[in-house]
């Protein structure tokens, strides 16, 4: 039975990678900046797309034409909060209803050909806002944010890899994603995505979302992800360290360096990278899944 990696980073050529936040709330909820405000701030940050996710108010195409984008790509959301678990609802044609059964919220978004992302799921006193539990039972959502930049001024923690590798050990292609969640000016430019698109536009930037196609970060800069058989190289910018990660989140690999070359020899499940630099600053890539001819692909 011959091996093979599932690859999200296939055919990394003739786009370029472009920086976006799809956590953004303006005063139509609990933000304190109007629309056009944020708008003008991320642009001029140098950011390429950009989702307005106000709380259970949907932000669509026709609403965007009200702005000036600045260049921006701007995608079509919100944020559903109601009564549970919040959700990213990404690249919405219409709202949904926030039904506190969230796998009907889940499967709505799928039917509408938009789809989900669970919002920080160890915020709250118990660390606790989407327990491991659900993010195993749920099923069609297209990933997780990993990294939330405002929980770190409030309560618990902005990181959540220990869920991420937990769903991911039950072989399943659930993506991390890193956003700002901002509120205030202040955070901005906390923790972002970085997708591979050939065009600027929203199509190229939710088929690089929901294939996998980017990185997420809190500062360090990938620039090149390159996949030869089993081989996996990593190059970066400016890491200080980078960390193989495995299945039930154990550790592969380590080295201190901007580079690695990692030949994965994990007769299952999946390897991923994390991109350690300076002070309080990470990259993660997706993972990529050992795939064995002749049995079941991963879902």
């Amino acid at each position: 039975m011959s091996t093979s990696l599932i690859n999200p980073y296939e055919g990394l050529t003739g786009g370029q990678w472009l920086r976006g936040n799809l956590h953004t709330h303006t005063r139509f909820s609990d933000g304190v900046r109007d629309t056009q405000s944020v708008i003008d701030d991320y642009a001029a940050r140098g950011y390429g797309f950009l989702m307005i996710s106000d709380h259970d108010v949907y932000t669509s195409r026709t609403d965007y034409e009200k702005y000036d984008a600045k260049g921006l790509v701007l995608i079509p959301g919100n944020e559903i909060t109601k009564d549970a678990q919040h959700l990213l609802h990404v690249n919405a044609n219409q709202t949904i209803r926030p039904i506190a059964q969230r796998q009907a919220v889940i499967d709505a978004a799928t039917s509408d050909h938009s789809f989900i992302i669970v919002n920080h799921p160890n915020w709250g006193r118990d660390f606790d806002h989407c327990p491991s539990g659900m993010l195993r039972q749920w099923t069609g959502y297209v990933g997780m944010e990993i990294y939330n930049g405002i929980i770190g001024r409030d309560i618990g923690s902005s990181y959540a890899m220990n869920k991420w590798d937990i769903v991911l050990s039950d072989d399943r292609q659930v993506w991390g994603f890193a956003n700002d969640d901002s509120h205030i000016a202040e955070d901005v430019g906390l923790g972002w995505n970085v997708v591979y698109v050939k065009n600027r536009t929203v199509e190229d930037v939710i088929d690089a979302l929901r294939y996998g196609r980017f990185y997420c970060s809190t500062g360090v800069e990938i620039s090149a992800i390159r996949v030869e058989g089993m081989r996996v190289t990593i190059e970066t910018g400016n890491a200080d360290r980078i960390v193989v990660l495995g299945k039930f989140g154990r550790r592969l690999a380590v080295v201190n360096d901007r580079r690695i070359d990692y030949n994965v020899t994990e007769p299952r499940g999946y390897v991923r990278f994390e991109c350690w630099g300076p002070g309080e600053q990470f990259a993660w890539t997706q993972p990529l899944f050992v795939s064995h001819y002749g049995s079941a692909e991963y879902v």
